[in-house]
């Protein structure tokens, strides 16, 4: 266990965490006070003392310095309200409120992590626990065999990201920097569109060869592919980990760090860890449990809420469900366009996207594989027809490496307009699918 130390005098408790210098220092003074004999009988209180502010301290910061974490006790009432009343429509909005802080606070526990662990396995961090909270609700629908739920939540989160998310920090970033252009790094924008494109792809064909009657073996023939496919794509997202965070690391530079401009400010939020390692650690099993739990309440309500608000359940796999996972998203996209800072915006927006589509959904196919649950690529085509124009749409707007209001705007409307479309949206009956 390394510590953190610091040259200087050692500041208050208030100043504490399980890795810091007072703690070595008290270290120090149980070994000296060893050597001469048994400790006073006051040290021990003190070293209690000690255990007690360092987890103030975390809980404080943790839980206490966000102001989204008012909506926690939501969680702990759905679940309640769902052992008292049963009331589906309740039980789901109470469950969606209580998992946003945790979404949020899941985000920060795991860019706490990566700042221990440099950009590699930090990259590798992001991308596992990033979209950790799509993940589980989608693991747990497909536990109970809704497999529309899960693609319909899935596509809905790439959606979200790639419109509402982009946009809400592109109309924000432009209306701070009103009179100028934003820029960002076309590489990663061009890289992110093409694996956009590769996942569509991917789901592409799956439908039309279910709709177009062609398979060799009618309803085996699409599982067989989709599965095929979501190896390939998982490979491929692989590939781009490695290639983005250890051979070609350079073209991803940020335009600001290119430049050498506006080193001051680079200089000045730099951001140090807030918790240790180990507290960061404990947290995050914390927060996964938690939503981990919720997410239960929230899948088996899905279908009592869409007759009890007599809403289609494709509007609240799509547009309802995404907005849960995507709350740390949406924040943090918009602080950092309004800083300036439209490569770290992007990044999170269409990478978020990315690690969806080019590992999340193959990640449940292969689950559903091992579960003996036929999970498949094929979206239909309504869905699948809406994410490839919203693909194309979007790689437009990256092209040109520049940002301002109006397009954000655009992408805004436009996420609009396909929220509006899920709302009169009907699922059609399956077609003697196993």
């Amino acid at each position: 266990m390394g510590t953190l130390t610091q040259n200087g005098p050692p500041h208050g408790f208030e100043e504490q965490n399980l890795f810091s210098p007072e703690l070595s220092t008290q270290k120090m003074q149980l070994g000296h006070i060893s050597e001469y004999g048994s400790a006073p009988a006051g040290f021990q209180p003190g070293a209690s003392k000690m255990w007690r502010n360092v987890v103030y301290k975390s809980i404080k910061i943790v839980i206490f310095s966000n102001k989204l974490n008012l909506l926690i006790p939501f969680g702990p009432l759905a679940i309640v309200v769902h052992i008292l009343t049963g009331h589906n429509g309740l039980v789901f909005l109470l469950s969606l409120l209580g998992i946003i802080p945790l979404a949020e606070r899941l985000g920060y526990a795991t860019e706490q992590i990566a700042m221990y662990t440099g950009p590699t396995i930090g990259g590798l961090l992001n991308a596992t626990f990033g979209n950790a909270t799509e993940l589980i609700i989608a693991i747990y629908a497909l536990r109970n065999g809704m497999i529309r739920v899960v693609q319909l939540s899935l596509l809905g989160s790439i959606l979200s990201n790639m419109l509402l998310v982009l946009g809400c920090a592109f109309f924000c970033g432009g209306l701070v920097f009103n009179g100028k252009e934003q820029v960002f790094n076309k590489a990663t924008a061009t890289v992110s569109s093409g694996l956009l494109l590769m996942a569509v792809m991917g789901l592409l064909f799956p439908a039309v060869l279910h709709y177009t009657h062609t398979e060799v073996h009618y309803g085996k023939s699409e599982l067989a592919l989709s599965r095929f496919s979501s190896c390939i794509m998982l490979g491929a997202y692989a590939a781009y980990l490695f290639f983005q965070l250890n051979t070609h690391k350079d073209p991803y530079i940020p335009l600001s760090e290119e430049g050498g401009q506006n080193e001051e400010n680079n200089n000045d939020d730099d951001e140090t860890p807030e918790i240790s390692k180990w507290e960061a650690v404990f947290w995050l099993s914390i927060m996964t449990a938690w939503i981990s739990i919720l997410s239960e309440y929230l899948v088996d309500a899905i279908e009592g809420t869409s007759h009890t608000w007599n809403i289609p359940i494709s509007f609240i796999g799509v547009i309802l469900l995404p907005i849960v996972g995507n709350a740390a998203e949406h924040a943090g996209a918009i602080m950092f366009a309004m800083k300036d800072k439209l490569d770290i915006s992007l990044g999170v927006a269409i990478g978020s996207s990315t690690q969806i589509s080019m590992f999340g959904i193959p990640f449940c196919v292969v689950v559903g594989w091992i579960m003996g649950q036929p999970m498949d690529l094929n979206f239909q085509l309504f869905e699948t027809a809406t994410l490839f124009i919203t693909v194309i749409v979007v790689a437009f707007f990256l092209q040109e490496g520049s940002s301002n209001y109006f397009k954000g705007l655009m992408l805004i409307l436009c996420y609009l307009i396909v929220a509006a479309s899920f709302f009169v949206h009907e699922d059609p009956p399956p077609e003697g699918k196993p």
